[in-house]
C-alpha cells in the first residue's frame, strides 16, 4: 500500500487553496490572464491577438515564461537540497509580497504578475519523483483526470477511495479561488497581501515541522483491509 502522510495531504491542500486564491486575484489584476494555469494563458494569448491586441497577448506569453522560469529555478534548487519545500514556499511568498507591496503604494501593473507566475510555478516542484511533478499544486487539469480515473475504478470494481484525495485537492483550489475573488472585490490592494501571508504561514509551518501524523483512513489511496 502506498503510504500517505497527513503532512503531504494537509500541505498540498493548503497550498492548493493559496494557489487558487492568488490565481483569482491575478486573473482580475491582469485583465483575464492566469498566474498558475498556463494552458489557459496559452489559448487566451492567441485569442487576444485578434481582440484586445498584441500587448495583452504578450502579457499572456510573458506569464507563461515567468511560470517556466519559476519551475526551472526551483527544480534546480530541489536537485541540490534534500528538503527544499520550506525555502521554495518562503521564496514564493516573498515574490508575491513584493508585488503586493508595489500595489499597496500605488505602483500597480499587470506586468508585475510575471513574478507571481514564477512563484506559482515554483510551488509545483514540491512533490518531485523521477524528475516529474507528482502533485500539481497550482492547476487542476491533471487533478481532475485523477478524480475521473478514480471514479472509473470505483464503478468497475477497483479502488473505492482513489478519487477522494484528488477531489479534495481540486476542492481546495476552487474554494481558494472563490475566496480570492471575493476579497478582490472588497479590497483590491489588500487581497494579494493576504495571499502572500498565506504562503509565509505555510513556510513557517514547514520550518517548524508542524505537518505530522497519519492520513485519515477514509482518504487513503487504497482500500482498508
Amino acid at each position: 500500500m502506498k503510504t500517505v502522510t497527513r503532512d503531504g495531504l494537509v500541505l498540498s491542500c493548503t497550498l492548493a487553496f493559496a494557489a487558487g486564491y492568488i490565481d483569482a486575484v491575478g486573473f482580475v489584476a491582469t485583465g483575464g490572464m492566469f498566474v498558475s494555469f498556463m494552458s489557459g494563458n496559452s489559448t487566451q494569448a492567441g485569442v487576444e491577438f485578434f481582440h484586445d491586441g498584441a500587448a495583452q497577448a504578450l502579457l499572456g506569453f510573458g506569464l507563461v515564461l515567468g511560470f517556466l522560469v519559476g519551475v526551472t529555478l526551483a527544480g534546480m534548487f530541489a536537485s541540490r537540497i534534500e528538503d527544499h519545500r520550506r525555502d521554495v514556499v518562503g521564496t514564493a511568498a516573498l515574490a508575491v509580497a513584493i508585488v503586493a507591496g508595489l500595489e499597496l503604494i500605488g505602483w500597480s501593473s499587470p506586468w508585475w504578475y510575471l513574478l507571481v507566475a514564477a512563484a506559482m510555478g515554483s510551488l509545483n516542484t514540491l512533490y518531485l519523483a523521477d524528475g516529474r511533478a507528482r502533485v500539481a499544486i497550482t492547476y487542476a487539469t491533471g487533478t481532475l483526470v485523477s478524480v475521473g480515473l478514480g471514479l472509473a475504478a470505483l464503478f468497475t470494481g477497483g479502488s473505492k477511495v482513489a478519487w477522494r484525495r484528488p477531489l479534495l485537492l481540486w476542492g481546495s483550489l476552487a474554494v481558494g479561488a472563490v475566496a480570492g475573488a471575493g476579497l478582490q472585490v472588497v479590497h483590491h490592494a489588500l487581497s494579494l497581501c493576504v495571499g502572500a501571508a498565506m504562503l509565509f504561514a505555510i513556510a513557517t509551518a514547514l520550518a517548524a515541522r508542524r505537518f505530522q501524523g497519519p492520513v485519515p483512513r477514509w482518504l487513503r489511496g487504497t482500500d482498508a483491509s
